[in-house]
């Protein structure tokens, strides 16, 4: 007989929180990483959503995190700030959190439920009579149940299907900049290649980076143009260098995504569960877990009742941003959204809902046809 019946790789958001709700259901669950918690190297947002859904495992003060106030969005020389104070759904729109700090409090929170942490390296996913073996180099661990949370380079991904394409990721690359802090974040879009550089506060330091998608670019040609904004804007800081992959699938990819078969299942990023745009991939990490676990718990047929959730509350979402992606980071597009948030408190309030998390792109076109900025929504969806 196994001794799990679930073992996790990944111990981030999407595996420590599957592992939290799977242990409070009674799962016999471990989750198995010797990485995490770390820091990772992304801006560090958590968006109103996404804390609200592990509101009832984090205690008060259980994360250190900068609280947002605004944002500022420039393009060429047009400049234009976004509130981002207010908290009527009973939770900030947005705060800045070190990833180490978020990490932990969830794993905490795994471990405190029931789940087992094994801090060991997975070298093997291999099928067998249990099931699954996962192979690390102090031992093997048997389940009939494996869950790949294990990111964007996932083993368990690889194992079980294709890894992601360079066409399907971006390439997210820059600096934690030490001795400096802010409670506003700042986004500069990008028009060649098209993305968008950022600054984030967290509460110790400074996470500048940029990113764009893989195929269009490399890291040093984006690491220049940080070197060139930190040198204006952030100067006299301790500089640690970062770059990172992204899952960043546009809608073919999304159609054909595949993220669960027999014995198996894909959380997070090892999904692909990144917004395109944003980039913001929390959320979705913790919305495909409560997924997974929903499935895993009283249904026979898993694999299919967690596809079925992850295209109905989840691909649809990301699908509308695909297709909205190459028409956002326009040029012409970009320069008439900053001139729209400079002139118009509507946009503003779309855009900071859209930063939040509470704007989604279902509602998005709606949304802006009472702004009457009839320009700026034809030109992102078209006539």
């Amino acid at each position: 007989m196994s001794t799990y019946d679930v073992l996790i790789v990944g111990a981030g958001p999407a595996g420590s929180w599957a592992g939290f709700r799977l242990a409070r259901a009674g799962v016999r669950v471990a989750l198995v990483d010797g990485s995490h918690p770390r820091e990772k190297p992304c801006g560090g947002g958590i968006t109103g959503r996404a804390l609200e859904l592990v509101r009832g495992a984090l205690g008060p003060g259980a994360i250190r995190s900068v609280r947002i106030a605004g944002a500022s969005f420039t393009h060429n020389t047009r400049r234009a700030e976004v509130e981002l104070n207010g908290e009527d759904l009973g939770y900030p729109p947005l705060v800045v959190a070190s990833r180490r700090d978020f990490d932990q409090a969830l794993l905490d929170a795994a471990v405190a439920a029931g789940a087992i942490h094994l801090p060991l390296r997975v070298t093997a996913v291999v099928r067998n009579d249990a099931g699954w073996r996962i192979d690390t180099r102090s031992g093997s661990f048997d389940a009939p149940w494996v869950i790949g949370a294990d990111g964007v380079n996932s083993l368990v991904r690889r194992s079980v299907a294709q890894p992601f394409p360079r066409a399907d990721l971006s390439i997210a690359t820059g600096y934690f900049a030490h001795g400096q802090s802010s409670r506003d974040i700042v986004v500069a879009f990008e028009d060649q290649p098209p993305g968008y550089l950022w600054s984030f506060p967290r509460p110790d330091h400074l996470a500048i980076g940029i990113c764009a998608q893989a195929d269009q670019t490399s890291s040093s040609a984006l690491r220049e143009r940080v070197d060139r904004w930190i040198a204006a804007h952030a100067s006299g800081t301790r500089l640690e260098r970062y770059s990172w992959p992204i899952p960043s699938l546009g809608e073919r990819a999304l159609a054909n995504e595949r993220a669960a078969g027999p014995g198996w299942m894909l959380v997070g990023d090892a999904a692909g569960l990144v917004d395109p745009i944003t980039r913001e991939g929390i959320y979705f990490a913790l919305q495909s877990a409560n997924a997974a676990c929903d499935a895993f718990v009283g249904n026979a047929n898993i694999s299919t009742v967690y596809l079925d959730r992850l295209r109905a509350e989840i691909h649809g979402e990301l699908l509308r941003a695909a297709r909205l992606k190459a028409r956002f980071f326009q040029p012409h597009f970009v320069g008439l959204l900053v001139s729209a948030l400079g002139r118009s408190r509507r946009v503003r309030e779309v855009m900071a809902d859209l930063v939040a998390g509470r704007q989604t792109y279902e509602g998005l076109r709606r949304r802006l046809l009472k702004t009457f900025e009839w320009r700026l929504m034809l030109d992102l969806f078209g006539q």
